[in-house]
């Protein structure tokens, strides 16, 4: 299922992703740092929403309270309320 995330205190304006069986697809930030939001997407495509929450949940960067990883775990936690 396709999600698209709104972004808060980050440079990236919104996230979008699949979302199937647990399982991310399809990671594209919209804005923001390229290089690191390309990473970052890259790097999550293919696994589970629970590893990747555990892994970006609560990074900062710089003063904002949020980082773009900080955001797509955010937007994984509200999908898989869905």
């Amino acid at each position: 299922m396709k999600h698209v995330y709104k972004t808060k205190n980050t440079c990236s304006r919104s996230i979008e992703f699949d979302l199937e069986d647990g399982i991310v697809t399809n990671v594209k930030f919209n804005g923001g740092c390229m290089g690191n939001t390309q990473g970052v997407a890259v790097l999550a495509e293919g696994m589970k929403a629970e590893d990747i929450i555990r892994k970006c949940k609560n990074i900062q960067c710089g003063f904002r309270g949020t980082s773009c990883p900080d955001q797509l775990a955010l937007a994984l936690e509200a999908a898989l309320r869905q």
